[in-house]
């Protein structure tokens, strides 16, 4: 099994349409990115810690590739708005790709690089990041599969 980690807003939607790919075998809302080793979910929403609110994604590469994941990842944000997400605003919502590997940036790196020259955005710059994998802390459990506990509608918006 692989892994991927993908922040783009609020976790609960990005966990939730992960989910919904098949192949992906499990789904974890967290934090990475920051500069403290602990923190709570308050402290990261209050912007206080540097964190992204991220999902970390467990996969099967037999049934889905990585590409296909970074083409989830990018249909289900808006890859130009800096560290805003809809209503959420600070950078623990920005646009970013945790790589887990070589392999990994490089694909991630080519998939913004194709983004960007088809003119989806038209002249809007995607500011997603991509960063090397950083400890990857996660959310407190009454984070996961919120959508899904609290019978609630996706959050994101399709791109």
């Amino acid at each position: 099994m692989t892994l991927a980690t993908f922040g783009a807003g609020c976790f609960w939607g990005v966990e939730y349409f992960f989910k919904q790919v098949e192949g992906v075998l499990d789904a974890k809302c967290g934090y990475m990115g920051g500069k403290d080793q602990f923190q709570t979910y308050e402290e990261v929403k209050a912007g206080q810690t540097g964190h992204a609110e991220v999902v970390q994604i467990e996969f099967d590469e037999k049934v889905v590739s990585y590409e296909t994941l970074l083409a989830v990842f990018w249909q289900n944000h808006n890859p130009t708005t800096l560290n805003k997400q809809g209503d959420d605003v600070g950078h623990q919502y920005r646009s970013a790709i945790f790589f887990h590997d070589v392999n990994q940036q490089q694909l991630a790196q080519d998939s913004k690089q194709q983004l960007t020259e088809s003119g989806k955005w038209g002249v809007r710059q995607i500011v997603t990041e991509i960063v090397p994998l950083q400890q990857f802390h996660q959310a407190e459990e009454y984070h996961q599969n919120y959508i899904e506990k609290n019978d609630l509608p996706s959050c994101h918006i399709s791109y």
